[in-house]
């Protein structure tokens, strides 16, 4: 017994360590958190403790909440038609009516939550206050290649200012999927696309997105981490086969990415603790979307090849890598990934892939004054991410003068019948390089 009680304080103790640096990173900062209809019901009174204890920390959150479900049930009940127009319903008036209805009673019982939320919650106090209002200026969709969505709107502008004036004053801030005209119409908006557009408005500094559902997954059903903005796109441009509510996702994960906010997160719902887990623990919970896999690290493009050459040459000269021309590099510059520092480059590998499930790793240079903090093994991390995301199983490397390096990091000797057969006509004897290759699990 004194044992299992010693883990467990061990444990608290590992976990309010582990959770001060992002407690100290996140305060003042501002979120934007997005959930469903689906999310008020079973379960609600507990991320409404976790948005209070959130909130009580020193985080600025601005709350946008769906109501699919209460929507499609209004319209139900009234035997209305409901019309869905490239993942868009039609909202005429009756449609409209049933938003209204819905979205009124919703937001009315979040708030109830909300304050119930605060009084029961582990950290209570009166002090917290919610705030909702005309936020939200839309437009209507229109008449799109024939189809007239009547009152569907998209958003038009945020009152950032206002937001702000909200924020600042330690409100928690509360929008609706509707938006107002400045002639008072009201239209019927995706709360993804709200969500969106607040967070790229206030400059947040992340997009929490609740999804429904065990998260997003690769092709061999692993759950994927982390991707950068290039890998997301990918993604939503290849072939596999995605949900709407995936595809809404990503899009909108995509959209604000490119517009300036710095990270996004798509969060499993129905994990216990999900948001707290995914804000405060290292690896979280989630799935985290952002323009670079790791701090200064991405993907390289065409104007990268000179500061990819000032670093590499050297190293060809010692005699450490192949030497590769400026041709060569300029081709082959989507296979490479960088870390670049204060708009110099100062480590870069590259990958490419072979029938077979495997690829090689090549071109491993990081420069000598930047040694030893580990931004060769964030390229390393980076890369097997790549290689898992592209359903790459195994990874091999060339090696003369590094091979205690990769065998530090689970790379195995092997002989030359491991690799691909266009990989063995290439290979130079006289260089007389070492064969390794590493399992992607």
């Amino acid at each position: 017994m004194p044992q299992k009680k010693n883990q467990t304080q061990q444990a608290f103790v590992d976990s309010i360590r582990q959770a001060t640096p992002y407690i100290r990173a996140h305060r003042g900062s501002t979120m934007v958190l997005t959930f469903g209809g689906e999310a008020v019901g079973e379960g609600f009174e507990e991320l409404v403790n976790d948005i209070a204890l959130l909130n009580t920390l020193g985080i600025r959150l601005v709350l946008v909440h769906g109501a699919r479900p209460q929507i499609e049930q209004r319209l139900k009940q009234n035997g209305a038609d409901i019309h869905y127009v490239n993942g868009l319903r039609l909202t005429d008036d009756q449609a409209l009516a049933a938003v209204k209805d819905a979205v009124g009673s919703l937001r009315v019982d979040i708030e109830a939550k909300l304050s119930m939320g605060l009084v029961n919650s582990p950290v209570p106090t009166n002090s917290i206050g919610v705030a909702t209002g005309n936020f939200v200026t839309a437009r209507p969709l229109g008449i799109r290649d024939g189809v007239d969505y009547c009152h569907t709107g998209e958003v038009r502008r945020i009152d950032a200012t206002g937001i702000h004036q909200q924020l600042d004053a330690g409100r928690i801030v509360l929008l609706s999927p509707i938006g107002y005209s400045p002639t008072g119409e009201i239209f019927n908006l995706s709360a993804e696309e709200v969500a969106t557009a607040a967070s790229i408005a206030l400059h947040a500094e992340k997009l929490v997105m609740l999804v429904e559902g065990e998260g997003l997954r690769d092709s061999r059903r692993r759950f994927i981490h982390q991707l950068s903005l290039i890998e997301a796109e990918q993604i939503l441009r290849s072939r596999r086969k995605l949900s709407d509510e995936w595809t809404r996702h990503l899009v909108n994960t995509i959209d604000s990415c490119r517009r300036g906010v710095k990270r996004t997160h798509l969060v499993p719902r129905r994990t216990h603790g999900g948001l707290l887990l995914e804000l405060f623990t290292r690896d979280g919970i989630g799935t985290l979307v952002s323009a670079e896999i790791y701090e200064g690290l991405r993907v390289a493009s065409i104007d990268d090849v000179g500061g990819i050459m000032k670093l590499i040459v050297p190293l060809e000269e010692k005699g450490a890598l192949v030497k590769r021309s400026r041709e060569r590099l300029e081709m082959e510059i989507e296979h490479f990934m960088v870390v670049k520092r204060d708009g110099m480059i100062v480590a870069c590998a590259a990958l490419y892939p072979y029938d077979g499930q495997l690829a090689e790793l090549a071109c491993v240079a990081v420069h000598p004054e930047y040694r030893g903090h580990g931004r060769g093994d964030d390229l390393l991390r980076a890369i097997e991410q790549r290689s898992r995301n592209m359903g790459i199983k195994h990874l091999f490397v060339l090696t003369t003068l590094t091979s205690h390096w990769f065998r530090e990091r689970g790379f195995k000797n092997t002989d030359m019948s491991r690799l691909p057969l266009k990989k063995r006509g290439l290979y130079n004897y006289k260089r007389n390089s070492k064969v390794f290759i590493k399992a992607i699990e």
